[in-house]
């Protein structure tokens, strides 16, 4: 009989993972293609995947010696898109027949906002077809080969890895070693409960992996803040990264609140000084240092374009390698600077293979929103790191997959899936939340959390309303309130549902009354699952007299949008209403656990009960509210 190896179910595991991941990238890639030839110019600028047309402006050579373009958009600014720093686009021209023609390379956002954009471009020939164009310039996102061609290279190390702490992460993850713990003392945080202590405790005390599991509104990021604080007495330097650029710079910005040195790799996507003032970039430039170095790559440059022959040539390559030693022996200078200043290194898990963290290693990785991120993401970054520490919610949103098969095949499953699974003593449940309303948060507790999260007493009983029901469900059934149909990515619309919730909110707003609405800054979140849906709620807000005193205050998005964040009095649309109780893409709970777990203080949804209850869980949201209004 064969020895039984207890690292062959991790790694066959891993094998089952990287198949589904291959799966992934090449529907992923073929949907690129369909798109890029079927759908229109102005379609994609809807959607946010292009812009068009672009005007250029100055182009230069940038701090990390990078040639960039600055382009701007003229047309569509209040179109939200989906541009962010590291996502690939390419550049393409349309001719009078409406013929597109792609320019034959890609190039890297570098930075973005609302309607300006700073391109990494990949040669001087590369701006000289730009700036050549005869025709208007458009520019569109492109499929995004980098990331999958490193999560590959990750996959087949992690793999293959023998006798090293990647094979030994692996195997407490997936197989059958136990995860350590050190054994001291604990340490007492008076400003936190009992479950963050607990949790922060945990963080310390594993050698491995420690996972903090953090429902809505419990204050996960203010324990892993508290567990990255306390790490860094003991460890001169950690590593934290997210899924998204947005959660790297929120837990950054709460890192640099406490005073810690945060050294940020990439750019933040909320472009605002404090943020752009951790970034790498930022920091090279203002080096002391960093003017020399300048003068030497623009010596370089003036030096390559010279053409010479014979004896001269040979002087002048001798020159620019002189130079490039001067150049490299500078940027390890401030490199050395850069790195030896931060205590937190921050990035994205896909940003943790930049080439300035090549050769660094990590006592600690933290990797906040686990939940969000797939898992052969998690790995590059695990790669540099001796232990793990994981936050995050599995019972909200999961990470975007778009292949049905890989999706149902498990690549949905997360990293943090796994080892709650396998390890469930590593895990820390926060119990206590401090943003709704007792009886908004109930209903989320027992169906996902097994009734273990309360309320902390100074959020139980809040609201706007005296006597008002914090949570009420409008119902559309037998208004003939119909669900249409319009396109893959955009899923769903129904216009009467989306009149009824703008009608909704005016009423509450008169009934709160104009003045101490304003007065009190009240906001409001509106939300759908469909894109569709936001779309046309924007615009019926946008055409409605009556909301222009309270537009600053209105956020209207889908329910991946608002992750992460509140609003005092939030409207969800569910869509949904036909015959035979198909609720598409609502199937997923854990999208729903968000949507509905936003609010503080008032929380209305808007569905046709009779299509949504035939699900269990809308039937029992469906019971639970009408109990409160008995």
């Amino acid at each position: 009989m064969k020895p039984h190896n207890p690292l062959s179910a991790s790694i066959s595991k891993l094998q089952q993972k990287e198949l589904l991941l291959r799966l992934e990238y090449e529907y992923e890639k073929e949907a690129f293609k369909q798109q890029s030839e079927a759908m229109g110019i102005g379609r994609k600028v809807k959607r946010g995947l292009c812009w068009y047309p672009v005007s250029t402006g100055k182009s230069y050579y940038n701090s990390l010696n990078q040639l960039v373009v600055e382009v701007g958009r003229q047309e569509d600014k209040e179109i939200e898109h989906v541009f962010e720093f590291g996502r690939p686009v390419c550049f393409f021209i349309q001719d009078a027949y409406g013929s597109i023609y792609y320019f034959n390379f890609t190039a890297t956002v570098n930075y973005v906002d609302e309607d300006r954009m700073v391109i990494v471009l990949p040669s001087t020939d590369a701006l000289t077809a730009i700036l050549g164009a005869d025709r208007q310039l458009g520019v569109q996102l492109y499929f995004d080969e980098t990331s999958y061609r490193l999560m590959f290279e990750t996959m087949n190390q992690v793999i293959k890895a023998k006798d090293n702490r990647l094979a030994e992460l692996r195997d407490i993850f997936h197989g059958t070693l136990q995860a350590q713990t050190f054994s001291f003392s604990p340490s007492r945080f008076p400003w936190l409960n009992s479950t963050q202590e607990e949790a922060v405790n945990k963080v310390m005390h594993a050698k491995d992996v420690a996972i903090v599991h953090g429902p809505p509104g419990t204050g996960k990021t203010t324990t892993l803040v508290e567990a990255i604080y306390e790490t860094l007495h003991r460890e001169n330097q950690v590593m934290v990264c997210a899924q998204s650029n947005m959660a790297v710079d929120w837990i950054s910005e709460k890192l640099t609140d406490r005073g810690v040195p945060v050294l940020r790799i990439g750019n933040p996507t909320r472009v605002n000084d404090k943020m752009l003032s951790f970034t790498y970039e930022r920091r090279f430039e203002s080096h002391p240092d960093y003017p020399q170095l300048w003068n030497i790559r623009r010596a370089i440059r003036k030096l390559y374009s010279c053409s010479r022959k014979g004896a001269e040539r040979e002087s002048i390559r001798l020159k620019i390698n002189s130079l490039k030693d001067r150049a490299i022996e500078l940027e390890i200078r401030i490199n050395e600077t850069l790195f030896g200043e931060a205590r937190v290194i921050a990035c994205t898990l896909v940003g943790s293979a930049n080439r300035v963290l090549a050769g660094h290693r990590f006592g600690t990785l933290f990797i906040d929103e686990a939940a969000q991120a797939l898992e052969p993401a998690c790995w590059i970054a695990i790669r540099k790191a001796n232990r793990v520490i994981l936050a995050g919610d599995h019972c909200q949103l999961p990470p975007t997959i778009k292949c049905m098969e890989a999706a149902r095949g498990g690549l949905d499953r997360t990293l943090m899936q796994e080892i709650v699974k396998n390890k469930p003593e590593t895990v820390s449940l926060l119990k206590v939340q401090y943003r709704m309303n007792d009886e908004i948060m109930r209903f989320s507790s027992e169906w996902f959390y097994h009734g273990e999260v309360k309320s902390a007493p100074e959020v139980k009983y809040r609201g706007i309303l005296d006597y008002d029901t914090p949570i009420e469900w409008v119902n559309t059934e037998g208004m003939d309130y119909n669900e249409e149909f319009v396109g893959e990515n955009f899923g769903r619309i129904n216009k009467a549902e989306a009149a009824l919730s703008v009608l909704q909110l005016a009423q509450y707003i008169q009934k709160i009354g104009k003045k101490r609405f304003l007065e009190e800054q009240i906001d409001v979140g509106l939300i759908s699952p469909y894109k569709a849906q936001v779309q046309y709620l924007r615009q019926l807000i946008k055409r409605d007299g009556f909301f222009k005193p309270y537009q600053h205050l209105i956020t209207i998005n889908t329910v991946d949008g608002f992750q992460g964040q509140e609003r005092d009095i939030v409207l969800i649309s569910l869509v949904r209403a036909n015959e035979n109780g198909q609720i598409g893409f609502l199937n997923d709970l854990r999208r729903m656990n968000v949507a509905i777990t936003r609010a503080r203080m008032k929380l209305i949804i808007l569905g046709d009960a009779a299509t949504l209850t035939k699900h269990p869980f809308y039937k029992k949201l469906y019971e639970h509210i009408q109990s409160l209004h008995e």
